[in-house]
C-alpha cells in the first residue's frame, strides 16, 4: 500500500464551549457577592455598560431587566431591548391543595399568620432595615481592654513594652501563642523580666487570659476563686482522665470520694475555657438570600427573587450609536466587540435570574411539607428529581443550588439543604429523608430519661417500629455526625448531674 498525502472530507458533531457559553455557566454558579464583584469589573472594563441607576432617561436596555412577581400575578415579566419583550412564566405561587398527595400538607391547610409569621425573626430575611447586625454599637476590643489595665498596673516603661508585646501574641480565645524565650530574644531582655510581666498580666480581667494551655487557664480562674487546692490541682493534672470519664481513677488520684469529685467537676464546668471569647466577636457577614419566600392569603407560598442582590446594568445604545458613527475602523471594531459583550452579559444575568427562580420554585413545591410542619416532614430529594421536573440538566441544577440561599418563615437555608438521601420504609411506603431521620434520633435522645438511656440498637428498633428501615450502624453514624455521645457516656453524664 503506497503512502502518499491525500485529502478526505469527514462530518462529525462536537460540543464547542464558546466564551459566551462559558461566561453564562460561570455566572450561574456564582454567589450574589461574587456576581456583584464580577459585574463591577465589567463596568470598569466595558465603556458600553452602565448601572441602571446612573443611566440617562433616553438610554435603552439591550436585554431584559428581572422584576419580581407581585402576589396577584406570579409572572416574571421582563422588557427587552431590540429583541422585543421576553416573558418567562414561572409558577411561583403554591397552595397546599396540590401537595396533599405526597405528604406536603392536607387540602385547604393554611400557614396561619399567628402560627408562622412570627418565625421570620428566627433567621428569616424580611428585607427591612431593622436588622440587628446594622444596629450593633461599637465594642471595646480585647487589646484595648488589656492595654488600659497594663497602663494602670505597670509604671516601668520596659514592663509596659513587654506587656504590649505579650498582648499582641494573644489569640482569639485569650491564650498566649508565643514562647517566652522568643519574646525575650525579640525584645532584647532577660527571660526573667518576661516571666515577671507575665505574672502581672495573668491577673488581668478577664481571668484566665495569657494562659499557655487549658490547664493553666483553668488554674488561673480557680486561683482567683481561692479554690486551687491540692485535690483540684491533681484533677487539673489529669484532665485526660476527666475527658475519658474515668471517674474511678480520678477519685484515686485526687484522694476524694464521689461527692467531692462531683462538686469539683461542676466547678470545672463553670469555668470559661475561652476567657476572651466575649471580646472582639467575629462578625460574620449576614447572608443575603437570593430568593424570598412568604405565605400568601390562600394558604400557599409566593416565591420571588431578592432584587436587592441582583446587579442592574444596561447597554449604552445611544452612546454606542453616537461614537460609532464618527469613529475610525479600529475604534468601530473595538466598540462592536464591547457592544456584543455587554449584550451577552445582560442577557446572561437575566437567564441566571430566571433559572434560579425556576429551580427554587420547584424545590419549594416538592418540600412544602418542611415549611409547613418542620424538618420531620422533609422529603428525600436529589438533583435528578428537580432536573426532570423543570426540564433541565442535573449539572445546571447543581450550579444553581450552590451558594444560593432561600429566606423562608423557618429561616434562611442554602438550596443544597433540601437535597437529602432517602431511607427505605419497612412497610413499603414512601421513603424517608435522612435529615428527617437524624432529627428523630436527636429528639429521641433529648427526651430519654436518666435511668433509661437509649442504646443505638434500641433507637434503631424504635425507628423501625415507626416504619423507617434503618440499621444500628446507620444510627451510630448519624449520632456521631451530630456529635452526640454514645449511650454509655450519656448514662455517666446524667448520673453525675443527679449526684
Amino acid at each position: 500500500m503506497a503512502i502518499s498525502p491525500k485529502l478526505e472530507l469527514r462530518q462529525s458533531q462536537s460540543l464547542v464551549m464558546t466564551p459566551q457559553l462559558q461566561q453564562a455557566i460561570k455566572l450561574l454558579q456564582m454567589s450574589n457577592i461574587e456576581l456583584s464583584a464580577f459585574v463591577e469589573q465589567e463596568l470598569e472594563r466595558n465603556p458600553l455598560l452602565e448601572r441602571e441607576d446612573d443611566h440617562a432617561p433616553e438610554a435603552e436596555a439591550a436585554a431584559p431587566e428581572v422584576e419580581t412577581a407581585a402576589p396577584e400575578a406570579p409572572l416574571l415579566d421582563s422588557t427587552g431591548g431590540d429583541d422585543g419583550p421576553l416573558d418567562v412564566e414561572v409558577d411561583n405561587t403554591f397552595t397546599n391543595d396540590t401537595l396533599s398527595e405526597d405528604g406536603g400538607g392536607g387540602a385547604g391547610e393554611t400557614f396561619g399568620a399567628g402560627d408562622n409569621l412570627g418565625r421570620y425573626g428566627n433567621g428569616a430575611y424580611d428585607g427591612e432595615g431593622n436588622v440587628l447586625e446594622q444596629t450593633v454599637g461599637e465594642v471595646v476590643s480585647l487589646r484595648q481592654h488589656l492595654m488600659t489595665q497594663l497602663g494602670l498596673s505597670c509604671a516601668d516603661p520596659a514592663q509596659r513594652m513587654i506587656g504590649a508585646y505579650l498582648i499582641d501574641l494573644l489569640d482569639d480565645a485569650g491564650y498566649l501563642a508565643g514562647q517566652l524565650d522568643a519574646v525575650a530574644a525579640a525584645l532584647g531582655c532577660e527571660i526573667a523580666d518576661v516571666e515577671t510581666v507575665l505574672g502581672i498580666v495573668q491577673g488581668f480581667d478577664p481571668v484566665g487570659v495569657f494562659a499557655r494551655s487549658l490547664k493553666e487557664c483553668l488554674a488561673l480562674q480557680l486561683a482567683d476563686k481561692n479554690r486551687l487546692d491540692p485535690a483540684m490541682q491533681a484533677l487539673l493534672d489529669n484532665l485526660e482522665l476527666l475527658a475519658r470519664r474515668d471517674l474511678a481513677r480520678l477519685k484515686k488520684v485526687c484522694g476524694i470520694d464521689d461527692e467531692d469529685l462531683a462538686e469539683m467537676i461542676l466547678e470545672i464546668r463553670g469555668l470559661d475555657p475561652k476567657p476572651a471569647s466575649s471580646f472582639e466577636p467575629v462578625r460574620e457577614q449576614p447572608v443575603e438570600p437570593d430568593i424570598l419566600m412568604r405565605p400568601d392569603n390562600a394558604g400557599g407560598w409566593i416565591i420571588e427573587l431578592n432584587t436587592d442582590t441582583l446587579p442592574r446594568v444596561l447597554v449604552a445604545n445611544r452612546y454606542y450609536a453616537e461614537v460609532g458613527a464618527k469613529a475610525d475602523r479600529e475604534t468601530k471594531t473595538f466598540l462592536n466587540e464591547q457592544f456584543q459583550s455587554a449584550n451577552w452579559l445582560v442577557k446572561s444575568l437575566h437567564q441566571r435570574a430566571t433559572t434560579i427562580l425556576k429551580v427554587a420554585s420547584e424545590i419549594v413545591r416538592q418540600q412544602s411539607g418542611f415549611f409547613s410542619h418542620g424538618v420531620s416532614a422533609l422529603k428525600p430529594l436529589i438533583l435528578r428529581d428537580i432536573a426532570e421536573a423543570i426540564g433541565m440538566h442535573e449539572s445546571t441544577v447543581s450550579r444553581v443550588t450552590t451558594n444560593k440561599y432561600l429566606s423562608s418563615p423557618r429561616g434562611v437555608y442554602e438550596l443544597k439543604f433540601f437535597f437529602t438521601q432517602a431511607l427505605g420504609s419497612t412497610e413499603g411506603g414512601a421513603a424517608h429523608s435522612a435529615e428527617a431521620v437524624r432529627h428523630k434520633i436527636r429528639t429521641l435522645i433529648e427526651a430519654e430519661a436518666a435511668d433509661a438511656v437509649l442504646s443505638d440498637d434500641r433507637i434503631a428498633e424504635m425507628l423501625q417500629s415507626d416504619g423507617i428501615d434503618i440499621a444500628r450502624r446507620t444510627v451510630a453514624k448519624y449520632r456521631e455526625a451530630m456529635k452526640i455521645a454514645p449511650s454509655s457516656q450519656r448514662r455517666r453524664d446524667k448520673k453525675l448531674r443527679l449526684s
